[in-house]
């Protein structure tokens, strides 16, 4: 076997014109009394949304966009927490035609005006804290013309405001499937974040076949992803595949404590849940799991790094649920996966999804042998794939391999075609699912006064599978101590998302070079 295509479903072809928002509408009109939405959040307020409920406030929140001159193909960055705003405010741009430009409530004032400035952003819909980061560089993003807040602040427009007395009726706005509709933000090895284009059609590859056979939401099923806002990710699992086949989201605003999850496990009749791999390692941890049996699960999975095997046995062993990883990334959707009708050989990222066209070649491009480590590839006619890093043909060309796109993981498959994880084959560290370009970490810690030189890479971590760790030169006449350490390490969290910091600094008196004087990370990285 050298190239690993699985056969093309007829539900995989996209028609000319596709728009996530008509396939909501068109459940609207099949089960509009159904709950689309429940929400829950730490104090125990709960509040339940119907399709029909949605449909008139995803309508309402597209006319009163529609208002403030929003139109289609213009860019909004959207800063939401988990909520049913985030899901409002989605189809409400959706249905516009306009492109969405999702947005971590992580991230910091730099962070959010390079997005801005870089992709030329028209508006920006935001709540919580974060909208204080935008406030301190408002007045270095001219090209912002509309801040939007879905609660109440001064010198922002209400979104609920708006929302008064619009009409709940909408006429979708007629995408082309070549149109741009998410513009995400992934970290790089070098330089700054890529700004990843997808178009209107990115969403049908994705539910056509991952959300029915991987995540496997059945119509009327409370369906639990944790992802949140901000991340490609939310936009697979919570958005698209649980209200694309009809399904309640379910959400969960709170932060993350394997005892909380595991009650709202046992609590609610959650039919199918997907987390990230350290949200499961920390609930197989938990003493007295037994105790926990959920109400209704009956079906698991996982995305965002490799899954541990003792998590996988632990969730048979105590609830009988295997947990099925599956493999993909911002610039595609779902790749590989343990598919629901497959059965799981523990350690593996299962085969490929149905429609996909994936393979693991050499330097020169070429497909290799089974049992051969590779790189993990997506050919380039995958409808999956990407278009473009916006504005940057160079990193662009630099992800390709004659017809492939390189995704920068390596691994191998078998006989029987299932694929096994070998490691990265870049700089990139992946760190409780979130992807930290090496490069963000170091221009944050050379920004402190102390700091002469720097280099980040990953450190491999039991539960988030790695970790950052910092080796630090100073500058001179500066002794290393934990003081500084801890000073270095709050320096990164208030520069930029805090989930990028370094949890290990090691102080060294130099960095391993090349002749050319380029860091040597991949020595660091054993060390």
């Amino acid at each position: 076997m050298v190239e690993l295509t699985s056969e093309q479903p007829e539900d995989v072809l996209v028609p000319e014109f596709y728009n996530f928002a008509d396939v909501f509408d068109a459940h609207v009109g099949n089960i509009p009394d159904q709950s689309a939405l429940l929400f829950l959040d730490e104090t125990g307020r709960h509040r339940q949304v119907s399709y029909k409920e949605l449909q008139v406030l995803a309508n309402r929140c597209a006319n009163a966009f529609k208002s403030q001159g929003i139109e289609a193909k213009d860019r909004v960055m959207v800063l939401c927490t988990r909520s049913i705003e985030a899901y409002v405010v989605y189809l409400a741009l959706l249905k516009l035609g306009a492109v969405i430009m999702p947005g971590s409530e992580m991230l910091r004032s730099t962070d959010i005006l390079y997005r801005l400035q870089h992709a030329g952003a028209k508006a920006i819909v935001a709540t919580g804290a974060i909208m204080n980061e935008v406030d301190s560089i408002r007045r270095q993003a001219p090209n912002v013309k509309l801040y939007i807040s879905i609660e109440e602040k001064e010198h922002w427009l209400s979104l609920q405001q708006l929302l008064d007395g619009a009409s709940g009726s909408f006429e979708n706005v007629k995408t082309a499937r070549t149109d741009t509709a998410f513009l995400s933000y992934t970290s790089g090895t070098t330089g700054k974040p890529k700004g990843v284009v997808h178009t209107y059609a990115w969403p049908h590859t994705h539910l056509a076949v991952a959300a029915k056979h991987w995540f496997d939401v059945q119509q009327g099923e409370l369906a639990w992803a944790t992802a949140g806002p901000g991340w490609a990710k939310w936009i697979w699992s919570p958005f698209v595949s649980i209200i694309g086949n009809g399904g309640c989201a379910f959400i969960y605003k709170g932060r993350f404590d394997p005892k909380t999850y595991l009650s709202i496990l046992k609590e609610y009749p959650i039919s199918v849940l997907c987390a990230t791999p350290t949200e499961y390692r920390l609930m197989a941890k938990v003493d007295g799991l037994s105790e926990f049996k959920p109400k209704a699960l009956r079906s698991a999975c996982s995305a965002g790094e490799p899954l541990n095997r003792e998590v996988i046995d632990t969730f048979q062993r105590e609830f009988g649920i295997s947990v099925r990883d599956g493999y993909g990334q911002t610039e595609n959707s779902l790749l590989i996966g343990n598919l629901t009708n497959m059965t799981i050989r523990p350690g593996s990222m299962g085969k490929v999804i149905p429609g996909r066209r994936i393979g693991i070649i050499d330097g020169d491009g070429n497909p290799v042998e089974a049992n051969t480590v590779g790189d993990i590839a997506v050919h380039r006619s995958d409808l999956s794939l990407f278009q473009e890093y916006l504005y940057d043909p160079e990193r662009t060309q630099a992800a390709l391999r004659g017809e492939w796109y390189i995704t920068g993981d390596r691994g191998y498959y078998d006989e029987e075609g299932y694929f096994w994880f070998s490691g990265r084959s870049d700089d990139i560290i992946i760190s409780s699912g979130y992807t930290i370009g090496p490069f963000e970490v170091e221009d944050a810690l050379v920004k402190h006064p102390t700091v002469a030189e720097c280099a980040a890479v990953a450190s491999p971590d039991e539960i988030r599978g790695a970790v950052v760790k910092a080796f630090v030169v100073l500058k001179q006449n500066i002794e290393p101590s934990e003081q500084l350490m801890r000073e270095l390490q709050e320096h990164v969290k208030a520069i930029t998302a805090p989930y990028k910091y370094p949890r290990i600094i090691e102080f060294v008196a130099e960095l391993p070079k090349t002749p050319s004087g380029k860091i040597r990370r991949v020595e660091l990285r054993t060390q």
